[in-house]
């Protein structure tokens, strides 16, 4: 076989086998179910890790409280694509749902719960996607395709890996060539901390950190537990510079499609399983720092208090490009600080 026959054949072995499959299965489930709507939903995460065990809650609430009529078929662990193909997906409808990093195409607002430094604690960050302010962003995914009925925590606050030093001051991620998601927050955060970002899907990370392609990466202790980060890391750094939002993001059309009785129905059992989401992530955080941390070749360490002084000043040119950028705005900032502290955003 020549080089260019097997390049096309890679190219649709991974492009295009996924859709292939999903279309496959749902001729067969229409055949099958006697449902009056399918939900097909997928996330890039492992069946075992715990946004998965909520869409699994989400399943079983939403069949039964439909009385069968909206029937869900769950999709973990990437097998139809990274993310960022999961959202084109979902936008498209040949998926109704997902959730993961690329929140900003369903309100590039999203991006203001991930900003460094804007809560400082769970129940901040609580307050602030149960808050009046984000429920507004919420509605807003309409003008871009997207029904967002509930928002939750990501996972929990991110932590920093890496195979060159322990991080105790910004200037030790000077030239590190740190791993990012494709989202504009956390490409400017970590040019601020002084590191050189590099764009990867998160199914890519273990080889790249085993292979030296990347320095390091960031991410909620859950996440570097379930895509096993920790086995090809060095040094662990705990400094809760950051959360971020998780919204289920629907398609519109299929969810304006449902009648208002299943409308009211999906929706609360998404709150109900944001709320669910939000507790056992928020229960199994410390759980899964102290596993990562048992990790034999792992050393961990801490910055807090006055500590982490430096690294908020780090941290204020990325504020200041979403400004300048019109992306985010002052008083967007001062409402969701607001509302992470449970104070009314409206004068």
């Amino acid at each position: 076989m020549s080089n260019i026959w097997k390049s096309t054949f890679a190219i649709f072995q991974y492009k295009w086998v996924p859709l292939l499959f999903l279309a496959l299965l749902c001729i067969s489930c229409s055949k099958e179910t006697s449902a009056e709507f399918v939900f097909r939903y997928s996330n890039e995460q492992p069946k075992d890790a715990l946004r998965s065990e909520s869409m699994i809650f989400f399943k079983d609430q939403l069949e039964k409280r439909s009385n069968g009529r909206i029937k869900v078929d769950l999709f973990f662990g990437g097998v139809l694509g990274n993310e960022r193909e999961l959202m084109d997906f979902v936008l498209t409808d040949v998926l109704q749902g997902t959730r993961g990093g690329y929140f900003a195409d369903a309100n590039p607002k999203f991006m203001l719960f991930t900003l460094p430094f804007l809560v400082d604690n769970w129940d901040q960050a609580q307050r602030l996607v149960q808050s009046e302010f984000a429920m507004e962003i919420n509605r807003e995914a309409r003008n871009w395709g997207f029904h967002v009925p509930a928002i939750g925590i990501s996972q929990g606050f991110r932590a920093h890996t890496n195979n060159k030093k322990p991080i105790t001051h910004p200037d030790d991620l000077k030239g590190l060539k740190m791993r990012v998601p494709s989202q504009e927050v956390y490409i400017q955060t970590s040019k601020a901390f002084g590191a050189n970002p590099q764009e990867l899907s998160y199914v890519e990370v273990y080889q790249a950190l085993l292979t030296g392609v990347v320095d390091g990466q960031d991410n909620a202790p859950a996440n570097i537990w379930d895509f096993k980060i920790h086995e090809v890391s060095k040094y662990l750094t705990i400094s809760n510079y950051a959360t971020g939002p998780d919204p289920l993001m629907v398609n519109l059309k299929w969810y304006e499609s449902l009648p208002n009785d299943l409308k009211i129905i999906f929706d609360k059992v998404s709150r109900d399983t944001m709320e669910f989401s939000d507790r056992i992530n928020r229960e199994k955080e410390t759980e899964y720092i102290e596993k990562i941390s048992n990790h034999p070749k792992l050393k961990v360490n801490y910055v807090t208090g006055n500590e982490l002084i430096a690294f908020r000043d780090a941290v204020i040119p990325a504020y200041k490009y979403f400004e300048e950028k019109g992306i985010l705005t002052l008083d967007d900032i001062k409402k969701a600080q607001k509302a992470s502290k449970g104070k009314n955003v409206n004068p």
